[in-house]
């Protein structure tokens, strides 16, 4: 006898809240050497993240938004993340349905040009303000970004499906049996 498959609840928008706030945290953590070059954007993950599984509820003022808080944590030109961050999550929503076709691994090449395009598009700002070439490790977080997807989402979801698990009640039948 198999069981019916069940419906899974939506996450919460606090829960989507609070998973967006600990990416910033992360973001904003003291990363130095070559920890810095090889740290994936956390924030622009949970971004495409949810954006392609909760395409209603994240969106590109989403995207412009963080990219804001972490244009001033970061220091950077103000609206450098925002563009990077609302142009991949434009191309994220486009491509929501085909990326969820795919396992993890298969959704990770997916995922990598859209953090190598944010990427492009943050080191254009970069440069037309002025600053310097950073150099190519620059884009050394694209892949190390990509290869972070199925884990990030394997994380997301076993705390989705922790979240929703029904409380089980044990009884004993002491008393009741005559």
């Amino acid at each position: 006898m198999t069981d019916a498959p069940t419906l899974t609840r939506p996450p919460s928008g606090q829960f989507i809240a609070m998973t967006l706030f600990a990416a910033i945290m992360l973001d904003i953590l003291p990363w130095q050497g070559t920890w810095l070059l090889l740290r994936p954007d956390f924030v622009l993950l949970l971004l495409l993240y949810w954006a392609i599984h909760q395409p209603l509820r994240i969106g590109m003022a989403t995207a412009w938004g963080l990219g804001l808080v972490m244009d001033v944590a970061d220091g950077a030109l103000l609206g450098q993340y925002a563009l990077a961050y609302t142009f991949a999550i434009y191309l994220a929503l486009t491509l929501h349905r085909r990326i969820q076709a795919f396992g993890l691994w298969p959704q990770a090449w997916h995922i990598f040009p859209l953090l190598l395009v944010s990427q492009i598009l943050a080191l254009l700002t970069h440069l037309l303000s002025g600053a310097t070439f950073i150099g190519w490790g620059y884009f050394l977080a694209s892949i190390t970004g990509a290869l972070f997807w199925p884990p990030l989402s394997l994380l997301v979801q076993l705390a989705l499906k922790h979240r929703y698990l029904p409380d089980v009640a044990y009884t004993t039948s002491r008393g009741s049996e005559k």
